[in-house]
C-alpha cells in the first residue's frame, strides 16, 4: 500500500524499474508486446483462433458442422475488439479463480453467451493445457516485438554506423594496440568494422524463427485424439501453428515447448549487445583522447561544478543498461531449458522478465544512436597525433628492407625506436642510411607519412556492404 507521501504522484515517479519510470519511452514501445495487457491479449488470439480452426478443419462433428459459418468473424472480434475493459474482466475472472489462463477461457465464454454462440463454450480450450496457449502467445509476442520494434531500432544504429564509414572512409587516424600507438587507420575502416560485425550478428538474430507446440498436458495429443479418434493431430497441429498463426511449430515436447529457440535468440542478442559494448566504449576512449567531439546544447549541463564539461554520458548509459540485459537474457537463457520432467512452472515466472532484457537492450541502441548523432570528428587532433608519432613507420621500414633479404631489419627498428622520442628527421635519416635499398624502393619510403600509411582502410570502409 502506498504511503500518504506518494500518493497523487504520476506513476513513472514512484516507478522500482528504470523502464517503468525514467526510461518509460522504452516502456511505451514494448508494453503492447511484453506487458500483462500483451500477454492476456495474445492468449486471447489463440484461443479464439483454435476454435475458428476447429470450426473451419474438424468435420463429423455434429455442433460444430451446423455452427453457420459466416459468423466466424463475430468470433475473432473477440480478439480484434479486446481493450481495456476486456482485458479488467479476465483479470477479475483469475481474482476468483486465481489461474490466467482459465480466465482468458472464461472471457471467451462470456463473450460467445453474448453473442448467442452458447454451444460453442464447450469447445473453447478444448483438447489444450495452459501451456499450449501460453507458449503460441510468447511466441507471437516475440516474433511481432522483434520485428516491429528491436529489429528496425538495430538496422537505424547499423545505418548510422554505415553512414559514418562512408563519410570518414579517407580520414587518417592514428591506431592504438594494447593503448599504445600503432599501425594508423581511417575513422571510417573503424566503424565499418563495427557495422559489418553488427550487421552478421542481426543476421543471425533473423533468422532464429520462434517455435510453438500444441499437443496437450504431456506432449502427445493424448485427450484430444481420445474425444476426435478420427483426426490425424500432429498435421492439424502443425497447420494451425504454421498456417492458422504464422509460426514455426515444433512437433516434439513435453508439456512445455522447450524452449531451446528463446535461448538461441537471447544469446545472439547479447552477442549483438557485447558488439555495441565494444563500439561505446571505443567512442568513449576517442572523446577522451579528443578525436571526436560532442555537439553542444545550450541548456544541458554536463558537471554541477564544471561548467567545460560535455561528458558521454549516452555512451556511458549504453555501457551500463548492457550489462543489464545481458544479465537477464543470461538468467532466462540458463533457466529456460531445464524443466522438471514433463513440466514444472519455473519457466513461466522467468519468461515475464523477458520484456525487461528487451527494453535494456533497446535504451542501449537508443542511446548509442543519440551518441553518435552528437559526435564530430576533430581533424586537428588527429592530424596532430599522427604527425607526433612517426615511429609507427617503423613497421613498413623494416618490412621492405626484408623484402630486399635484410634478415636483421626488425632488430635494427627496435634498437633505433624504442623508447625515443622519433621525429620525421630521424624516420627519414635512417631511411637514407639503408645502404641496402634501391634507390627505388628508398624514395618511396621517404614520401610515406604516418597519415598516408593506411593500406587498403579507406577501401574497406567504402565497400563494407560488398564485403557483408
Amino acid at each position: 500500500m502506498l504511503t500518504d507521501e506518494l500518493k497523487g504522484l504520476p506513476s513513472e515517479a514512484i516507478a522500482i524499474c528504470p523502464l517503468d519510470g525514467r526510461y518509460s519511452g522504452i516502456r511505451d514501445q514494448l508494453a503492447p508486446y511484453f506487458s500483462e495487457y500483451g500477454l492476456v491479449k495474445n492468449r486471447v488470439w489463440v484461443e479464439v483462433h483454435w476454435l475458428v480452426f476447429l470450426l473451419k478443419n474438424l468435420h463429423g462433428n455434429e455442433i460444430l458442422d451446423a455452427f453457420p459459418k459466416e459468423r466466424i468473424p463475430e468470433i475473432l472480434n473477440i480478439y480484434e475488439s479486446f481493450s481495456a475493459e476486456s482485458f479488467a474482466e479476465v483479470k477479475a475472472h483469475e481474482a476468483r479463480i486465481n489461474h490466467d489462463v482459465k480466465a482468458v477461457e472464461l472471457f471467451i465464454d462470456d463473450e460467445l453467451h453474448a453473442c448467442g454462440m452458447d454451444d460453442l463454450t464447450s469447445f473453447v480450450h478444448i483438447g489444450c493445457t495452459s501451456e499450449d496457449i501460453t507458449n503460441i502467445a510468447y511466441a507471437n509476442i516475440i516474433k511481432q516485438a522483434l520485428g516491429e520494434v528491436w529489429i528496425p531500432k538495430a538496422e537505424c544504429l547499423v545505418r548510422k554506423i554505415m553512414g559514418f564509414a562512408y563519410d570518414f572512409s579517407d580520414i587518417p587516424m592514428l591506431g592504438h594496440t594494447h593503448g599504445q600507438p600503432a599501425t594508423p587507420t581511417t575513422v571510417g575502416k573503424e566503424f565499418a568494422v563495427y557495422r559489418y560485425r553488427l550487421n552478421r550478428s542481426l543476421d543471425e538474430i533473423k533468422a532464429i524463427e520462434p517455435l510453438a507446440k500444441f499437443n496437450g498436458a504431456t506432449g502427445n495429443y493424448a485427450a484430444i485424439s481420445v474425444a476426435f479418434p478420427g483426426e490425424n493431430w500432429p498435421e492439424l497441429s502443425r497447420k494451425f501453428i504454421e498456417d492458422e498463426l504464422g509460426l514455426t511449430f515444433n512437433p516434439v515436447t513435453t508439456q512445455i515447448e522447450s524452449h531451446d529457440y528463446m535461448c538461441h535468440l537471447f544469446d545472439g542478442i547479447r552477442s549483438f549487445n557485447n558488439i555495441m559494448l565494444d563500439l561505446v566504449r571505443d567512442m568513449w576512449l576517442y572523446i577522451s583522447r579528443s578525436y571526436f567531439g560532442q555537439k553542444t546544447v545550450g541548456a544541458e549541463v554536463g558537471s554541477s561544478t564544471m561548467p567545460h564539461k560535455v561528458n558521454p554520458i549516452r555512451f556511458e548509459n549504453a555501457e551500463a543498461n548492457i550489462d543489464i540485459s545481458n544479465a537477464l537474457f543470461m538468467a532466462l537463457s540458463n533457466k529456460l531449458p531445464v524443466s522438471r520432467m514433463q513440466r514444472d512452472l519455473s519457466d513461466s515466472s522467468s519468461q515475464r522478465n523477458i520484456g525487461m532484457a528487451f527494453g535494456y537492450s533497446l535504451q542501449t541502441i537508443e542511446q548509442a544512436i543519440s551518441g553518435l548523432d552528437r559526435v564530430t570528428v576533430n581533424y586537428q587532433v588527429l592530424n596532430q597525433d599522427l604527425e607526433d608519432n612517426w615511429q609507427v613507420l617503423a613497421e613498413p621500414i623494416q618490412t621492405v628492407l626484408r623484402a630486399y633479404g635484410d634478415p636483421e631489419s626488425y632488430d635494427e627498428l627496435k634498437k633505433f625506436t624504442r623508447g625515443k622520442e622519433i621525429s620525421k628527421e630521424d624516420i627519414q635519416n635512417f631511411i637514407k642510411s639503408c645502404d641496402s635499398l634501391p634507390p627505388e624502393a628508398k624514395e618511396a619510403l621517404l614520401e610515406l607519412t604516418p597519415e598516408a600509411y593506411t593500406g587498403y582502410a579507406q577501401s574497406i570502409a567504402e565497400t563494407v556492404d560488398i564485403l557483408s
